[in-house]
């Protein structure tokens, strides 16, 4: 039982870090152009010889 005493409060931490750092994404524009990535994979503007 005493474990148990230490893990919730560690495990709920990491989920609020979790929580805050998936937010900071949202806020900082990371998902804002997810088809322009796909167009680019396709695109053969730049081609290697």
């Amino acid at each position: 039982m005493n474990v148990l005493a230490l893990l919730i409060p560690i495990s709920l931490f990491l989920g609020g870090l979790g929580i805050t750092a998936f937010i900071w994404t949202l806020k900082s524009h990371q998902y804002d152009d997810p088809s322009g990535d796909a167009a680019r994979v396709l695109a053969e503007d730049d081609l290697h010889p």
